[in-house]
């Protein structure tokens, strides 16, 4: 098999997976704040309790979430070693502060959260929580301000061959970054708030623990209407950057071969046929695609036949001639619908909620409870198709205009050992799910009250009180 091809493979199972924990860690710590806070406000023991409960959760997905995030690093010494030359001197500061500045602070409040219930005053303790909160997110910012570069590249200059960085204040204030961040952002809320829905609902069919679980509910309703559809919103913003900065994918994406019409129709589904560079069949909404490019209901986009044109006599001259610049289309179209498919499922299912919440009959109704089961998915896979439009869709390069795929991967390493890799990586991450899907489990069976019989066993220690 080709290495190339393997190597992207492993790259994607590694990361999928990966992400599979950050956009929940960022959005459940985020949620755990907010129940501290109204704890710490109201002053009613309830919250004080689903701030733990759902802290507990918060740090077994934490913890797996580490292991993954230090796998996913191997690689780049492993395959792309070729790539961490190229860009190496760009991403050095980005990636230092995160694990120097976001990562650390993140584990030192988690560690004062832990263990400071009853070692803290309240004010303190809820600052802990906070502050791993925006860790969290700053984390994220730094992540994502390195994959931003490899989509938009700002801020460097070419030395030897390397792409060194010459404004480090470019970097972070790249456009890409801009409306990544905040889409990535109000996708952990939709995770985070789904998850609880989940849960929540579970043990609502079953009747346990009601008030704990309703109230539960309620904020993971909120927090789920809020992030869906700032997602959407930060997700039109972001095509409408990537028809200025990467017209390529977003053709791809809609599936565009030629240059439409003025204004453009938006492709609802398509059978493609990539050998012949057409769509045999379409259904289109008029006007809709003209107003998500350009939030007006007239202009037109290029097809994937201009663009190619025009990347070829842009780019020729850094990657040879003849090189194909249309990415995977079927791919790149497919989890563009998707992703917008299971975001709009979550924009329905937050709204019935919230209508239910008015009515007083959220708890009551077990259609929607039973709804709320499989839709714990629905944030997980469409955070998955985000991606894999947004990495796929920008192929053939890893920094889009000056190093491709092909010219990334690490020399002399054979399609052989990468197989073995892959199969390794696949082993020890079904390892790592099926622990955290056992301890998540045994968790929610045991339910909230096992953290008060912990708490009232150390609030019995005579140094329980010290710094308080």
């Amino acid at each position: 098999m080709d290495p190339v091809m393997l190597a992207r493979i492993q790259f994607a199972v590694t990361t999928i997976f990966h992400f599979f924990f950050v956009p929940l860690s960022i959005g459940l710590v985020f949620m755990v704040a907010l129940m501290e806070t109204l704890y710490v406000v109201k002053k009613q023991e309830l919250y004080k309790k689903m701030a733990k409960f759902w802290g507990h959760l918060f740090l077994i997905n934490f913890a797996v979430g580490v292991v993954t995030g230090i796998i996913q690093e191997f690689q780049f010494g492993m395959n792309w070693s070729d790539y961490s030359r190229f860009v190496g001197d760009v991403f050095g500061a980005p990636l230092a502060i995160e694990a120097l500045l976001a990562f650390f602070m993140e584990s030192t409040f988690i560690g004062l959260w832990i263990f400071g219930w009853d070692r803290l005053s309240k004010k303190v303790h809820l600052a802990c929580i906070w502050l791993v909160s925006l860790g969290t997110m700053l984390s994220g910012f730094w992540i994502l301000s390195a994959n931003s570069f490899m989509q938009v590249p700002v801020g460097f200059e070419m030395n030897n061959g390397r792409a060194e960085m010459n404004d480090f204040l470019a970097l972070i204030t790249n456009g890409q970054l801009w409306v990544e961040f905040p889409h990535v952002l109000t996708g952990a809320l939709c995770t985070s708030a789904f998850f609880v829905a989940g849960v929540c609902a579970f043990n609502l069919l079953k009747k346990k623990h009601v008030e704990f679980y309703q109230k539960s509910m309620k904020i993971a309703i909120s927090i789920g209407l809020i992030g869906s559809i700032g997602t959407a919103l930060s997700g039109h913003t972001q095509a409408q950057y990537l028809v200025k900065t990467q017209p390529m994918k977003m053709a791809a994406a809609e599936g565009i071969w030629q240059d439409t019409a003025d204004p453009a129709p938006w492709s609802a589904f398509a059978l493609i046929d990539t050998e012949k560079r057409e769509n045999t069949f379409e259904i289109n909404i008029p006007y809709a695609m003209s107003f998500l490019a350009y939030s007006k209901f007239e202009g037109s986009l290029k097809g994937m036949e201009t663009l190619q044109k025009e990347y070829s006599e842009k780019y020729d001259s850094v990657v040879g001639e003849g090189t194909n610049y249309i990415p995977p289309v079927k791919t790149t179209y497919w989890s563009f619908r998707l992703m917008i498919g299971f975001g709009v499922g979550m924009i329905l299912l937050s709204l019935a909620g919230v209508y239910l919440w008015k009515k007083n009959s959220l708890e009551h109704s077990r259609l929607f409870l039973k709804l709320l089961l499989p839709a714990i998915s629905f944030p997980f896979l469409a955070n998955t198709f985000g991606w894999i439009m947004t990495e796929v869709g920008r192929q053939p390069w890893t920094v889009f205009g000056l190093m491709t795929t092909a010219d990334s991967i690490s020399p002399n390493v054979s399609a052989g050992t990468i197989l073995f890799s892959i199969i390794m990586y696949v082993l020890i991450f079904t390892i790592l799910a099926g622990v955290m899907i056992y301890l998540i489990i045994r968790e929610i069976k045991k339910g909230p009250e096992i953290h008060e019989h912990v708490n009232a066993k150390v609030s019995t220690d005579p140094f329980s009180k010290v710094g308080a």
